[in-house]
């Protein structure tokens, strides 16, 4: 199962140890971690990732595959700018937002578009006609949304195809 995990490119050292502990465990589970390929939560998540044995694809804004944060295990250049985001939420089953800014609400959006489930750890949340939205699943720590990632990525219909 592939996981996305997105978040601000420079984040607070709690959404660091956040995003790291999130990398761990979903390496633990045998997933991969896809995200954008840069720093901050992004870093973080791959450096946790790879501290267990983990795979991580960043797929990057850019042309050049050395921007990639050490921990990426496979950089994928696009020269596409804040368009791969995209294609980080959409070839995933399930996506695990950490924090953020507009771009991280940019991918948020796409995913939900796509029907693809999004986890919510101290991230955006949303209102529409004044009435809070539900459509991002709140938790309120690392585990938590392992565990509902990688249920809902289990049942998400492009898992089978993946």
């Amino acid at each position: 199962m592939i996981i996305a995990v997105i978040g601000n490119s420079s984040c607070s050292a709690e959404e660091a140890k956040l995003a790291e502990t999130v990398g761990e465990l979903l390496a633990q589970r045998g997933a991969i971690i896809i995200c954008g390929g840069l720093g901050g939560v992004m870093e973080a998540v791959c450096r946790g990732a790879r501290s267990k044995n983990g795979l991580t694809i960043g797929i990057l804004p850019g042309g050049d595959s050395s921007l990639a944060n050490p921990w990426v295990s496979i950089p994928i250049v696009t020269g596409i700018g804040e368009a791969r985001n995209v294609a980080v939420v959409k070839s995933s089953q399930a996506v695990i937002a950490i924090g953020g800014s507009y771009g991280t609400l940019t991918e948020i959006a796409h995913a939900l578009k796509s029907s693809i489930p999004v986890i919510g750890l101290h991230t955006w949340s949303l209102f529409r006609n004044g009435q809070e939205d539900s459509s991002i699943i709140e938790v309120h720590d690392a585990e938590e949304a392992v565990d509902k990632a990688t249920s809902l990525a289990k049942r998400h219909k492009a898992y089978e195809t993946a």
